[in-house]
């Protein structure tokens, strides 16, 4: 989903379709995404039908003679074991098996195959998969059997999930890795780093992948964890097992820039770390641009660039071990390890022999760069020669294989995981911010309307979602963008902001090659949760005492059977004092009352014991409620509320405390339980479409009422008025199809 995971590209290919009209868009997701609002085909396959899809596309390539056998005859082998396999994928089968018509699938391969430059951009849709190197290698397959590779515009690009991910393995940054894309089986190449560093050997065996190491820790083959710079206690799949591995390991060290991720829990030792925008080094983007990184504030605390802290350890295990430190552990800055890695790379694919510090001071520059040369390669393999022995591409035979865990009648749906458009990896940044929870305020399990009628499912209720590892309770949401029989919960939801968290579900199988876990399918039933007993308790607090609020509140929400808290915001939300406020979110839900001593607790953090506050209890019934007013000058306005047992009213009272609205009468209308507002006046609540700007979906609906024109007319008038899709564009494909639903109305 490009306009969400990579928006600034996305921006890219919109220019560019509206350059070129002719430029022909596929996009391949189960979801209709907002991608998919720029495409001319999408292909809805079927979650972990990738390999079937691309090796059928290649059969129809070989009937209809779109092959480049040129091509194929100089450039490539084994291409006619290939040849032999895709026989069997069928038309008929392909799209019975992917979920899409025969004639979809003709005009992908047409479209790929005769196209003068075909580009394939994917990210961890293929790679998050029990199948993820034979989905890699079915693409690469149709790029070299079309010769769609090595020219302008063509090429399979993996645009990856992280910033810096090729970059991460350039040095070797995986467990099977050398650096300088050196292979640790290799003998060659492990005497070859044993050389530089001047040691005797490096050892041959390989270190375990993240799933294969967190299952040793659990079963207590592993002792101890050095966990840096990533948050297994979120992000990990079987998130059970993550926990018994993290709870047995004897020693568990946590290097990390931010306390709160839900790993830190675990530390018995937590080494502060810098981030980004406090280090100096160097980045490799997604064309092989390596540029400086220079810091823009200096590192606060105690805390160490994570080179520091490595290399400080070694000098300190190294008289322990009874050894010299070897020299390679004797770096002065960043720019001593950077020339260690560059003369790693002599005589490699990637080579920069030819780059110093000093250069990319000036500018970026692309590898490969040899000693000597003035500047790196534009563009890979134009001249048809790849970094194999004998310079030609190796066809892989990828057989198609159904996910680990497929659909049966005990778990009839498949989930699958994936990125909000104001959120990122596991939010220990972004989820600090209100105003980035506009969008999506809070988690939700997205499923398709005819589903949740056949469940009798209404908008919001709770539901108990269930795998073979797991159970979690999360509010549903009615989404025709997803497929039948299909549901989607965002990545990010982690138990840093409910009970659980998405990948409590998701399953530990991995790809044998690449041994990336299957995020990407996981089979769930769903069934509707009826708990009597409900909480909503909503408030602005100081924006300095916001994040230490949260983090109390997260310590309450194991006492209920679901519980979520989330920070948002709102341009007007300013108190008399002109003091910025962030506004935090606290839902639960159990089988009985919370205790009282609970209820205080929550009170006293979201500051509701004041004397501005009115409240009603009735102990035997279960209900409680308590509202903070600010009687301002010429107005009074909600600050908070809590609502315990019947929270019918919390619906209209979150849109009069959001929009910082004017309380009616005294305020003792809002101890109601009733679901109406008092006098009826309130409007509903609207949500945000412009998170930069905070434009909210009513007044983009209220202008598109007085525009007339093209679609594109009215998409620039809704940016000169309103500002709308000006800064980032992450909204821009919502904005059309609002332009295009105001046409056809």
């Amino acid at each position: 989903n490009t306009a969400f995971a990579h928006p600034i590209l996305f921006r890219r290919i919109e220019d560019a379709k509206r350059k070129n009209p002719e430029l022909k868009i596929i996009v391949c997701d189960p979801r209709h995404t907002d991608t998919v609002e720029i495409a001319d085909l999408h292909l809805a396959i079927q979650p972990g039908t990738d390999v079937m899809l691309f090796n059928g596309m290649l059969h129809l390539m070989l009937w209809e003679g779109w092959t480049n056998n040129a091509f194929i005859a100089q450039h490539t082998e084994g291409f006619d074991a290939l040849k032999a396999m895709v026989r069997n994928y069928t038309p008929a089968i392909v799209a019975q098996t992917c979920g899409i018509s025969e004639d979809n699938l003709l005009q992908a391969a047409r479209y790929f195959a005769t196209s003068p430059a075909t580009l394939s951009l994917y990210c961890q849709g293929l790679n998050q998969s029990s199948s993820g190197t034979a989905k890699n290698t079915a693409l690469i397959n149709l790029h070299l059997a079309t010769g769609q590779i090595g020219k302008p515009g063509a090429g399979p690009f993996s645009l990856t999930g992280q910033p810096n991910a090729m970059g991460g393995r350039e040095v070797g940054g995986l467990a099977n890795l050398l650096s300088a894309h050196r292979d640790l089986s290799n003998p060659a190449h492990r005497a070859e780093v044993a050389a530089l560093w001047g040691i005797p050997d490096v050892p041959a065996k390989p270190g375990k992948t993240a799933v294969e190491m967190f299952q040793a820790a659990a079963d207590g083959e592993i002792k101890a964890l050095w966990i840096a710079c990533t948050n297994p206690a979120q992000s990990l799949p079987d998130q059970t097992t993550v926990r018994r591995a993290l709870e047995r390991a004897e020693f568990v060290v946590v290097q990390e820039a931010f306390a709160t991720t839900a790993t830190c829990a675990y530390a018995d030792l937590l080494l502060p770390a810098t981030t980004w925008g406090e280090k100096e080094g160097t980045v490799t983007n997604s064309e092989r641009r390596i540029s400086r990184v220079r810091s823009a504030v200096s590192a606060p605390g105690q805390t160490r660039h994570d080179w520091q802290i490595v290399r400080d350890f070694a000098q300190c295990l190294s008289p322990m071990l009874q050894r010299p430190t070897p020299p390679a552990f004797n770096y002065s800055n960043a720019e001593s390890i950077w020339l260690e890695h560059r003369e790693s790379t002599r005589g490699r694919d990637l080579e920069i022999t030819g780059m110093s510090y000093t250069m990319l001071e000036t500018a970026a520059q692309q590898w490969p760069l040899k000693e000597g040369e003035a500047q790196g390669k534009a563009r890979l393999y134009e001249d048809g020669i790849f970094p194999s022995a004998n310079g030609r591409a190796r066809f892989v035979s990828a057989e198609y294989k159904p996910v680990a865990e497929p659909r049966s009648p005990r778990y009839p749906f498949a989930l699958t995981t994936g990125r909000l458009r104001d959120q990122w990896h596991g939010m220990s940044r972004t989820g600090t911010v209100g105003k980035l929870f506009s969008h999506a305020p809070e988690p939700v399990l997205q499923m398709h309307p005819q589903d949740m009628v056949q469940l009798h499912l209404t908008e919001g209720e709770l539901v108990q979602l269930s795998s073979p590892r797991s159970k979690l309770l999360v509010p549903v949401s009615s989404c025709a963008d997803v497929g039948l029989r299909q549901l989607f919960m965002a990545m990010h939801w982690g138990e840093e902001f409910m009970n659980g968290g998405v990948n409590a579900l998701t399953s530990p199988a991995f790809c044998p090659d690449s041994k990336q876990p299957e995020f990407k399918h996981t089979a769930v039933k769903v069934a509707k949760v009826s708990l009597p007993w409900n909480l909503v308790a909503m408030a602005w607090l100081p924006a300095d005492v916001a994040l230490s609020a949260r983090q109390t509140l997260q310590e309450q929400m194991s006492r209920f059977k679901f519980a979520s808290c989330v920070p948002f915001a709102h341009t007007n939300a300013i108190n008399s004092n002109e003091v910025p406020l962030t506004g935090i979110l606290f839902c639960a839900a159990h089988d009985t009352a919370a205790p009282a001593e609970v209820m205080a607790h929550i009170e006293v953090v979201l500051q509701l014991q004041s004397t501005n506050c009115l409240r009603y209890t009735d102990p035997k019934r279960g209900q409680h409620r308590v509202v903070r007013i600010q009687h301002g000058a010429e107005q009074k306005t909600l600050q908070g509320f809590l609502l315990a047992g019947d929270t019918t009213a919390s619906a209209w009272m979150r849109s009069l405390l959001h929009n910082q609205l004017p309380v009616p009468g005294s305020g003792l209308q809002l101890l109601s339980a009733s679901a109406q507002p008092p006098s009826g006046a309130l409007p509903t609540t609207s949500k945000t479409v412009c998170t930069c700007l905070n434009v909210s979906q009513t007044a983009i609906e209220q202008h598109l009422q007085q525009c007339s024109g093209t679609a594109e007319q009215r998409l620039d008038s809704l940016k000169n008025t309103l500002q709308c899709g000006t800064n980032c564009g992450s909204c821009i494909p919502q904005l059309q199809r609002m332009v295009r639903l105001s046409i056809s109305l």
